[in-house]
C-alpha cells in the first residue's frame, strides 16, 4: 500500500513539536475576570451555584484588585450588587453606589496595572429585575431606559473606569452612551458592547449570584432568540455604527459559530464571554470526576478564542492565568 508523501502525524509526535505547530495560543492576556461586589455584605460569601466564586464585600476589592495583578490577569468586569433597588434602578447611577466606589478603590490600590470594565445594565439594580423600565403593560420602555443607561454609563466614566460595556440589549444604547460619554468630556473611554446576547438558559447562576433574575415574565422581548445567526451580524453591526469599539457574543461556547460569523465579518476586536452556567457545568462534572477540569477549562477557552475571540470574559481566569 503506497502512503502519501505528506504525514500529518509527523508534526503531532511530542508536545514541543505540537506547540511549535500550534494554530491558536491561548495566553493570560486574553482572559478578563467578572466579579460580583455586594454592597450589603462585611465579607466576602460563597456563591452556591458557582462552585468558587464569591459576593465580594466592598473592602475586599482591593486584595481582590492586586491578586489578580500578580497573576498577570490584565482586566477585570464589574458587577455591583446595591443596597437598595427601586422601579428605575437609581442605584446603578449613584455616584456613591457600588460600583462607582470600587472603582475608586481599584484604582487607588493598582492604578493602571488592572483594566476596569464595568457592566452597564439595570437588571441588579432594578426591584423588578428587568433590564431597564418597565411600562404599564409589563415590557420595557426601549427609550427611557437609553437615558438612565447612558447617566449610568457617565457615573462609571467620573468614578475613573477605563471601558463601559452595556449589557441590556436595549436599541441604540451604544448610540446613547457614546453620546453621553462625549458630551460630558469622557471621548476617551471605550465601549465593549454585548453585542449578540442571547437569551440563554445558561445564565441561571449568574441571576442567583447578583441577585438579578426577573420578578415576573423574562428577557426574550429584548434579548436574542437562541434560533438566529443572520440576526448577530445585524446586531453587532448597529452597534459598530454607534460607536462600539469591542463587539461581544454571549454566551460562548454554545455560540462558537456566532464568533466566527463575527470575526470574519466585521474583523473588530470580538469578546466572548463564557457565562455563568457554562462555569458552573465544567465544575459540577469535575466534581464527579467525571472529567479533568484544567485540561477542559483550557480546551473551552482555547475552542473560544480559535473561534475568533480575541477576549474571553471567564470565571476561570484565575486557574487558567496559574495553569498557563
Amino acid at each position: 500500500m503506497m502512503f502519501p508523501t505528506r504525514r500529518m502525524r509527523r508534526l503531532r509526535r511530542t508536545g514541543r513539536l505540537r506547540d511549535m505547530v500550534a494554530e491558536t495560543r491561548l495566553t493570560v492576556d486574553d482572559l478578563i475576570y467578572p466579579i460580583f461586589i455586594d454592597e450589603t455584605l462585611k465579607s466576602k460569601q460563597p456563591i452556591s451555584t458557582m462552585p468558587g466564586q464569591f459576593r465580594l464585600a466592598p473592602g475586599d476589592v482591593r486584595a481582590e484588585a492586586r491578586e489578580l495583578v500578580e497573576l498577570g490577569i490584565p482586566a477585570v468586569i464589574l458587577f455591583g450588587i446595591p443596597k437598595t433597588k427601586d422601579e428605575v434602578g437609581s442605584s446603578a447611577f449613584d455616584e456613591s453606589g457600588v460600583v462607582q466606589t470600587a472603582i475608586r478603590e481599584i484604582k487607588d490600590e493598582v492604578g493602571d496595572d488592572l483594566v476596569i470594565i464595568t457592566d452597564v445594565c439595570m437588571c441588579e439594580y432594578t426591584s423588578h429585575g428587568h433590564c431597564g423600565v418597565l411600562m404599564e403593560n409589563g415590557s420595557v420602555d426601549n427609550d427611557a431606559t437609553l437615558e438612565l443607561l447612558a447617566k449610568e454609563a457617565v457615573s462609571h466614566a467620573s468614578a475613573g473606569v477605563d471601558m463601559v460595556a452595556p449589557s441590556d440589549m436595549m436599541d441604540g444604547r451604544v448610540g446613547a452612551i457614546r453620546q453621553a460619554l462625549d458630551n460630558s468630556g469622557f471621548t476617551g473611554v471605550p465601549i465593549m458592547a454585548y453585542a449578540a446576547k442571547y437569551a440563554s438558559s445558561f445564565f441561571g447562576p449568574f441571576r442567583d449570584a447578583a441577585y438579578s433574575s426577573p420578578s415576573t415574565g423574562d428577557r426574550r422581548g429584548y434579548q436574542m432568540d437562541m434560533r438566529n445567526s443572520d440576526e448577530a451580524l445585524h446586531e453587532t453591526y448597529l452597534d459598530i455604527e454607534e460607536g462600539a469599539d469591542i463587539v461581544m457574543v454571549k454566551p460562548a461556547m454554545p455560540y462558537l459559530d456566532i464568533i466566527r460569523r463575527v470575526k470574519e465579518e466585521f474583523q473588530m476586536p470580538t469578546a466572548a464571554y463564557q457565562v455563568s452556567g457554562e462555569y458552573s457545568m465544567i465544575k459540577a462534572a469535575a466534581e464527579k470526576e467525571y472529567l479533568n477540569e484544567q485540561s477542559v477549562v483550557l480546551e473551552s477557552l482555547t475552542s473560544i478564542k480559535r473561534a475568533g475571540a480575541d477576549l474571553i470574559l471567564t470565571y476561570f481566569a484565575k486557574d487558567a492565568a496559574k495553569w498557563l
